[in-house]
């Protein structure tokens, strides 16, 4: 374990008077409404946007950041902006994408003590730096049309089964969620079918709020089908 672990959980177990307690709450209250009123007046007015979402170690030179990129451009053809957590890797490429089209190119970074620091292809009043995971995943459920969802890790689930969480519980409603890659996702899924179908844990019907996709051709005509039948379509 790292020292800095250490004292994090040093500092979890330390003992605070109510004082202490009670100025600490206040001011993280503080700073999660500024963090929530810069978000809302930021992406208020953004129009239809799509996530896209991928490990922030995925490099140039892979297949799957091309593919991003790719995704990225279509999109933005298609009518939509695009929405990626602002960082490098498969964010980068996504904002990439969206630049070369002349589309929307947003980007909400969050502030880490690695890796994260914001790519330069994110139009510069379109970016926006959280320090909390929770303001940041609010409101790429509030302004996004749909989820792009690259080969990554464990940030990349988060954002994932966040999504198909609250649309399978009705707290949202639903919008397209696309795995880009069969080979990279089959595991996963099929130990959601395997295990947590099998032993009653959801429902068959669940299974149809995720689609899995092999070419950004493919992903972008799901989001368009998908609004079709709504007679929805983004604004040009």
């Amino acid at each position: 374990m790292e020292k800095g672990d250490d004292k994090l959980i040093k500092d979890a177990f330390k003992d605070k008077d109510w004082n202490e307690i009670k100025t600490e709450d206040t001011w993280m209250v503080f700073k999660v409404i500024a963090e929530f009123v810069e978000g809302f007046d930021k992406l208020a007015k953004i129009g239809p946007c799509v996530s896209i979402f991928g490990s922030a170690r995925t490099v140039p030179t892979d297949p799957y950041y091309k593919m991003a990129e790719d995704i990225a451009e279509r999109l933005v053809k298609h009518g939509y902006g695009v929405i990626t957590g602002g960082g490098p890797g498969i964010m980068e490429a996504g904002n990439k994408g969206a630049r070369k089209a002349g589309g929307k190119s947003v980007g909400l970074n969050i502030d880490l003590p690695f890796e994260q620091m914001s790519n330069s292809f994110i139009d510069q009043d379109k970016l926006i730096n959280f320090h909390y995971f929770f303001v940041r995943k609010v409101m790429f459920m509030r302004y996004s049309q749909g989820y792009i969802v690259m080969p990554g890790g464990f940030g990349t689930l988060d954002e994932l089964f966040e999504a198909v969480t609250l649309i399978q519980t009705k707290k949202i409603g639903r919008f397209p969620i696309i795995l880009m890659g069969r080979q990279f996702w089959a595991g996963l899924f099929e130990w959601v079918k395997t295990s947590m179908l099998a032993h009653g844990k959801i429902s068959p019907e669940d299974l149809d709020l995720i689609h899995i996709a092999d070419s950004p051709e493919e992903a972008v005509q799901y989001i368009d089908e998908f609004y079709s039948k709504y007679l929805l379509s983004p604004n040009f």
